[in-house]
């Protein structure tokens, strides 16, 4: 018997459940991966995703061919592509670990195609650490608040231990074509603006656990002080469980074991949770406000160019600055900038949330269907918990007290006393708060 196995954000062998549930039942394998890079379920790879998707690939690839399969690369519609693939293969069964946001609705159409055509189909809990159908308020609602949220997730259990990557895998007799990879086009060529993204990462599953451990032996104990983007204390974990490099479960409990601030960070995986539970519920979150209120709000026109300064890093605010130009370079940026260049931004300049979010989702290696766009919305006030739309980050304020001695800003925007500030802070605060009562008026 043949077991297709097919992954998606799940580019690892470690504690990947769909695999080794085809290890465990002896079947002959065939691995495949899809690109579908844009349709109704799925959302077009930004230009960073697709560089960090290529090398992910690629390190999959190694990882089962080590392990005696091939991984059958093919581009094309999903619905097509699988029955190709079933076809070729000879497939009776085929696995997957499962999604949890508008993808969902298309893997249940993908269970029923298939099962009108003899297909057996198994899918697993890969990508959280709590499904969605698990955490209910006392209604059977979905939360709304993260801390009531991850209280009911954490109060009474804990997730699962992770599961072993198979030593062995038997290769089906029959390996469908492969497209290869190179002919994706995945990377950057005319220019090639990857280079510090090579510089900084590592994609693949090696990578990514070699970040956990280097974290958990080196920076937990410093995690408490994360906020201050110019000091080592974070994971930097975020693009690795982006693409399923790691699992939750196994990061969960490796930090258990570990010393330091481990409730601290563990809540961060909370957040994620959270997320992907409120895309389940009330996604796309790109696509609209979950608090439907802001949909009358009066957002600014760009009439003066501030939305490409902004992008640029040329916004004459240190903090926002560095950030940005951070992130241009290396594909990533430190949480608490994240949080302030979004306000900046939605807030002072009053672009619409929206603006901001398509831009991360081009440039960020961690871009999320759920993560990205949730916490945009809570960062512009109109999202779940969201933080109060009066609370408007001051970069000047902001800087002072996380990055005092200035080596942040120096390092990644030492020219940004000399640019012109495009905005006034206190007027532009005071428009958003006038904008923000007339929702109330």
């Amino acid at each position: 018997m043949t077991t297709l196995v097919w992954f998606r954000d799940d580019l690892r062998v470690a504690d990947h459940p769909a695999l080794y549930a085809a290890a465990e039942s002896g079947d002959a394998i065939v691995a495949l991966y899809i690109l579908e890079d844009a349709s109704e379920h799925i959302r077009a790879h930004g230009g960073a995703a697709r560089w960090w998707l290529h090398h992910s690939l690629r390190a999959l690839a190694d990882a089962l061919a080590e392990r005696g399969v091939p991984l059958i690369l093919r581009q094309g519609t999903t619905e097509v592509v699988l029955a190709d693939v079933v076809a070729e293969s000879g497939a009776r069964t085929v696995l997957w670990n499962r999604r949890y946001g508008q993808g969902r609705h298309h893997d249940a159409a993908l269970v029923e195609a298939l099962g009108a055509d003899g297909i057996r189909v198994r899918t697993f809990i890969g990508d959280l650490l709590f499904e969605p159908h698990t955490v209910a308020t006392q209604d059977g609602g979905a939360y709304r608040v993260y801390s009531a949220f991850w209280r009911a997730c954490t109060a009474e259990r804990e997730p699962a231990g992770p599961l072993p990557a198979p030593r062995e895998l038997t290769p089906a007799l029959s390996q469908p074509r492969s497209d290869a990879l190179d002919e994706w086009a995945l990377l950057p060529t005319s220019p090639d603006w990857s280079g510090g993204l090579s510089e900084r990462w590592t994609p693949g599953e090696a990578g990514a656990q070699r970040r956990l451990d280097e974290f958990l032996s080196q920076r937990a104990g410093r995690y408490r002080a994360r906020d201050f983007p110019a000091e080592d204390n974070c994971s930097e974990l975020s693009p690795h469980l982006r693409w399923g490099e790691i699992s939750p479960r196994s990061v969960w409990h490796a930090a258990v074991d570990a010393t330091g601030d481990i409730g601290l960070f563990l809540s961060e995986l909370g957040w994620r949770e959270f997320a992907k539970h409120t895309a389940f519920h009330f996604g796309p979150l790109h696509a609209r406000n979950l608090n439907r209120r802001f949909d009358a709000f009066p957002w600014a026109t760009d009439s003066h160019g501030e939305v490409a300064a902004w992008q640029q890093g040329r916004t004459g605010f240190g903090l926002v600055d560095a950030g940005m130009r951070e992130l241009w370079q290396t594909g990533f940026m430190h949480n608490r900038v994240r949080m302030v260049t979004a306000s900046l931004l939605t807030k002072n300049l009053m672009t619409h949330w929206r603006v901001g979010e398509a831009w991360f989702w081009d440039t960020l290696v961690d871009a999320d269907e759920a993560s990205n766009p949730f916490n945009w919305q809570w960062v512009a006030g109109c999202g779940a918990d969201a933080a109060p739309y009066f609370r408007i980050f001051n970069p000047e304020l902001q800087q002072q007290k996380f990055d005092p001695d200035g080596h942040y800003v120096q390092r990644w925007a030492p020219d940004s006393d000399a640019v012109l500030r495009i905005i006034d802070l206190k007027a532009s605060r005071a428009r958003a708060l006038d904008a923000y009562q007339s929702l109330s008026g």
